[in-house]
């Protein structure tokens, strides 16, 4: 219900901007919650960090250049006159009324008598320590505004705690309206602490109850049906493969023979490093299940990574008498049709598609393996689906982000885990480098150095278009490298284009149509170009190390040396690891150890991890707990309706 209306202040243009920052309704709004928080004290002006309070003395004055402003004025601190500026906020001039008492936070020139601000808060702090809140924002609503929504909100309405009582008194927990008002009013670091945990704790709470109840479920239907395992056959096709398997791959086919040779069901994870062989992984298993007259289907996140799988095995099975079809959104009504009929009669052996194969008119004549690839890119119920269509299925997930196994089995702790981390044969570790922006010069010339050795380049920003901020973005990358590089096609990739737009872009670079492909993220998994050999990245120090390996591995798909730099003006202490590891999973700890599982999982997932607050890792104390409660409730549901009702409408909308 959207009962922002009903808020005191609140009208039809707030509710516009509301909805911008995901607001549409009160829950939504008391939840919203502060991305941090500056915690002040009173200071003098000579402190690394200054914060001092004054008041003002002269009406400010706003100078613009290069779209951006400058606020100035002077400020009588403590009986000394001082020159304040302030960078990008001319909206603060009609409240900085001489005479108003402020607290300015920033650094101090005392040559020039000038405090350059950081930020400024409208009142004084006095002499105690005081907390405030610091939200994301958009033009048209205050930071002072959004609080004061919030805590209309919080009385007005009915705050739903999902925590059973026996929960919140087993683990001393607040009662959730009370951890509200903390988070968005805090008076103390010790009581916002306890706030934020107790909030922490139901995100977790509800996130391990549906976890669990799934893997209830899934443990029920964990019958199967125990598969030959034709050792001489399987080795005659392996040894048509033009490379050799690794160690790694040769166990985990081990591991997946004995879950087929079972009478259960197999549910097993295969988690790879970046380029490290999964897919030839499930070709094999899906031969296996040839052999033993079943079907077998292969689930992609994109269209383009579904084709290429498609054309890989049409290669590797073209001396084999073996029927292989792909079905993706864009394939013709007509193609759909004959596809379905032969699917269902069971002329289609292996087929390879994205969503579309869990529509309900698809139906399989007798499916033995679902693979769905990079497992975490699909909701919960987009899996299950799947599964639903043949006769207990075995089911094989494959994913290219490294997890710590410790997390993996809390999280998936219902599935078998194969690693696979040794490269494949030939594969030369890519070389690379953190460099400060003020070096592009030498990257320019690596860079046309491997054009004109017919390569191509991959290069990432962070952002789509930001024209207040300095950092890069794709559309002035393009500017810029449209001029240094004149000659060359340039193609731009970003998660705000379509699916076909991204098809279309990704196509003309594996045709080498385009030369230097300028992107967002969305190439973290995808397509392999084989003849692609180094890749950039801008803003490096945004990313998670995690991220970094994943972009990082779109590069050295080959027995080319190709290489990998890490453009930055900020801290490289973190970014120097990249230079010297190579094992993503490696890297995954790290990554867990100093920024928590977000660049792990990637973005907000339908069923997975929807948090506000909670990180995965970071409070993974937390989360072990809640495994544990949940197991607890769960086990006498019935008794908490609302709790009952709520999970299994999450489950259902998945």
């Amino acid at each position: 219900m959207n009962d922002l209306a009903l808020i005191k202040g609140i009208g039809t243009s707030t509710i516009t901007k509301l909805n911008k920052l995901d607001i549409y309704n009160s829950d939504d709004l008391i939840t919203y919650y502060p991305y941090r928080y500056d915690i002040l004290k009173k200071t003098n002006l000579f402190s690394d960090k200054v914060v001092v309070v004054g008041i003002i003395e002269s009406i400010p004055t706003v100078n613009y250049f290069n779209r951006k402003n400058r606020l100035s004025f002077r400020i009588n601190i403590d009986n000394k006159i001082v020159n304040t500026i302030i960078f990008n906020r001319a909206f603060l001039k009609q409240h900085l009324t001489i005479g108003k008492a402020v607290t300015v936070i920033g650094k101090y020139d005392s040559n020039k008598n000038v405090l350059t601000a950081s930020d400024i808060k409208l009142e004084d702090i006095g002499d105690i320590t005081k907390v405030f809140p610091i939200y994301h924002l958009i033009k048209g609503i205050t930071s002072k505004n959004l609080n004061k929504y919030i805590n209309l909100a919080l009385k007005q309405s009915y705050v739903i705690d999902y925590l059973p009582e026996e929960i919140i008194l087993k683990n001393d927990l607040l009662n959730k309206k009370e951890a509200l008002n903390i988070i968005h009013n805090p008076v103390s670091s010790d009581k916002l602490k306890k706030a934020i945990y107790r909030c922490k704790y139901e995100e977790l709470f509800l996130f391990m109850l549906k976890i669990n109840e799934l893997k209830n479920k899934n443990n029920l239907m964990n019958i199967g049906y125990s598969k030959n395992i034709d050792l001489n056959r399987i080795k005659e096709f392996i040894e048509t493969l033009p490379f050799k398997l690794t160690p790694d791959q040769e166990k985990t086919l081990d591991e997946i023979f004995d879950d087929l040779k079972s009478d259960k069901r197999m549910n097993r994870l295969v988690q790879g490093d970046v380029g490290s062989g999964k897919t030839i992984v499930a070709i094999i298993s899906m031969y296996v299940m040839y052999l033993n007259g079943y079907q077998s289907t292969m689930m992609a996140p994109t269209e383009i990574l579904a084709h290429q799988h498609f054309e890989n095995m049409k290669k590797l099975f073209s001396n084999f008498d073996i029927n292989i079809c792909e079905i993706l959104g864009s394939t013709s009504k007509k193609e759909k049709e004959i596809i379905k009929q032969d699917l269902e009669s069971g002329k289609i052996d292996m087929i390879v598609g994205t969503h579309a194969l869990i529509q309900d008119d698809i139906k399989f004549n007798n499916l033995g393996l679902i693979i769905t690839d990079e497992q975490h890119r699909f909701g919960v119920n987009q899996r299950a689906n799947l599964r639903n269509k043949g006769n207990m299925p075995d089911v094989l997930y494959l994913s290219a982000t490294p997890i710590p196994r410790t997390y993996a089995l809390t999280i998936y702790g219902d599935m078998d885990i194969s690693i696979i981390k040794t490269r494949p044969e030939g594969r030369k570790p890519i070389i690379t480098k953190v460099k400060n922006n003020s070096e592009i010069k030498g990257v320019l010339l690596k860079m046309k150095e491997e054009l004109d050795n017919n390569h191509q380049i991959y290069i990432v920003s962070p952002l789509i278009e930001n024209e207040e901020s300095d950092d890069e973005d794709i559309k002035k990358l393009y500017r810029k490298f449209s001029l240094a590089f004149k000659d060359r096609n340039i193609g731009i990739l970003h998660g705000k284009m379509s699916q076909k737009e991204k098809d279309e872009v990704m196509n003309k670079f594996l045709n080498k149509e385009i030369d230097i492909l300028i992107s967002t993220t969305v190439i973290e998994v995808g397509v392999d170009v084989k003849n692609a050999t180094m890749m950039i990245i801008f803003d490096a120090y945004k990313f998670g190390l995690s991220t970094l390996h994943q972009l990082r591995g779109r590069v050295g798909r080959n027995d080319l040396q190709s290489y990998c730099v890490l453009m930055t003006d900020r801290e490289t202490e973190r970014l120097n690891i990249m230079e010297n590891v190579s094992d993503g999973f490696v890297l995954a700890e790290e990554d867990f150890k100093l920024r928590g599982s977000g660049d792990l999982f990637g973005t907000k997932q339908s069923g997975d991890m929807n948090f506000k607050l909670a990180n995965l890792t970071k409070d993974f104390d937390i989360l072990l707990k809640t495994k544990e409660d949940s197991n607890m409730i769960l086990s006498k549901i019935s008794e908490y309706p609302l709790l009952k009702g709520l999970l299994y409408d999450s489950i259902n909308k998945d």
